[in-house]
């Protein structure tokens, strides 16, 4: 691999231990996946800042390079923390998680870090222009990066995000280079797009289009031009969270599929699936996931309800307007929580137009800075979750031992005043 000169000096230790433990992280990762050279970045989002994804021997890390004063390099948001930082005794969380958290979360901010503490820096962060080269972990925002805004990174995982931060360099292979961004597979939806008034459907697309892309980069056809940035985010999710989708095109809707040849490179495609309606709700149907009978949907698509959860990602003050005009008039049956994840940025907009004592009238909690799958819900006893995020019922029933259904906002909200769900359509 070439370096310049003061990538070496990073390397051989002149420029202090913290820069040559970081920038002797990224350059052997660049060395196992044959990069030439190193790039600069412009910005960087870390994942490794959770918890209960990084352990104590992430904690251990990053207290580590936080103690030899490393500084970040680029501009570096926080992806979501494993606790609500100013009301987790609000959310039942233990003291001891919440310890743990509070020693990453220091960390990071030791480091020069921006404590954006949200899961969708695309929406309330610094964002990255089209073609800008980045450093992002959290599989979401990689893939909505990558996808909706044009711009470029890898799907980086724990502590190696810090790194790039520190140095402000990435190794220049994959989804950086132009030539690895073309489109590998086609996925044809013939879908009426009445159909994606169920806002839910956004991502089974998503969750279905992962399946079949797994690794590879899938080209999206027939898909609605009016999906919302809201829809995208929730798509991105889900296709990220059933394949390893790090990029995708939408013909006519992302930057670089403005065709289909674009899409392509020029390249012709081997492979394509088409995705009729019925495709699509049976990708909804198994994302109602029953652990009890393994995973399968079978006789299981109605019933009690315990927690309703929107905001994975988080939810955008648009979002949360949407569920606050839905409630008007009505309140959240008792024993019920509904919970609309998001964070400070949406939350503070939300106290200045007063859409936040509403909805604590209403029996909503908002819960910032985290996400419900990064910490304990035992003190809750919560069997059953309705949710319209793909990505939340994918990983609810692994993660929190629940049964969970997957419906649109409307449905959502109907469950909360009920404490029953409906059966999907109805």
């Amino acid at each position: 691999m070439r370096l310049a000169q003061e990538e070496e000096l990073m390397l051989s230790g002149r420029r202090g231990e913290a820069l040559r433990l970081a920038m002797t992280i990224v350059v052997e990762l660049g060395r196992l996946y044959g990069a030439q050279r190193l790039i600069r970045i412009s910005q960087a989002h870390i994942d490794g800042c959770l918890y209960s994804a990084v352990g104590e021997a992430g904690a251990e890390f990053a207290a580590k390079l936080a103690g030899l004063g490393a500084r970040v390099a680029v501009p570096t948001t926080l992806n979501i923390t494993a606790r609500d930082i100013l009301n987790w005794q609000e959310f039942r969380i233990p003291s001891e998680h919440a310890e743990n958290s509070r020693r990453v979360e220091d960390a990071y901010l030791k480091m020069g870090c921006i404590p954006t503490w949200t899961c969708t820096p695309y929406q309330h962060g610094i964002v990255p222009r089209c073609g800008d080269q980045i450093a992002w972990a959290e599989s979401n925002a990689i893939c909505y990066a990558n996808s909706v805004l044009g711009a470029r990174t890898n799907r980086y995982g724990d502590l190696i995000d810090i790194c790039c931060a520190i140095t402000g360099r990435a190794p220049e292979f994959g989804l950086h280079l132009e030539e690895n961004r073309a489109g590998e597979v086609l996925v044809r939806f013939d879908v009426p797009d009445r159909a994606f008034d169920d806002d839910s459907l956004y991502s089974a697309a998503g969750y279905l289009v992962g399946e079949v892309a797994g690794s590879r980069i899938p080209v999206v056809a027939g898909f609605p031009g009016h999906a919302t940035p809201d829809n995208l985010k929730a798509f991105s999710a889900a296709a990220a969270s059933s394949g390893a989708v790090g990029l995708f095109h939408i013909v006519g809707v992302t930057p670089e599929a403005p065709t289909m040849e674009a899409a392509f490179a020029g390249r012709a495609h081997r492979e394509e699936t088409l995705v009729g309606p019925q495709d699509l709700l049976a990708a909804a149907e198994k994302l109602d996931a029953c652990p009890a009978c393994g995973g399968s949907s079978d006789l299981h698509t109605h019933g009690s309800v315990d927690l309703v959860v929107t905001g994975c990602p988080h939810a955008s003050y648009m979002e949360v307007e949407r569920v606050a005009g839905l409630l008007r008039g009505r309140h959240v049956k008792d024993g019920m929580e509904f919970w609309i994840l998001t964070n400070r940025m949406v939350a503070g907009l939300a106290a200045r137009s007063g859409l936040d004592t509403f909805l604590r009238e209403a029996g909503v909690r908002l819960c910032c800075d985290t996400c419900t799958l990064q910490f304990p819900l035992e003190a809750w006893h919560i069997g059953s979750i309705v949710t319209n995020s793909g990505k939340m019922a994918h990983y609810a029933p692994g993660m929190c031992g629940c049964r969970t259904y997957l419906r649109s906002i409307e449905a959502c909200v109907d469950a909360a005043l009920t404490g029953e769900v409906a059966e999907r359509g109805r």
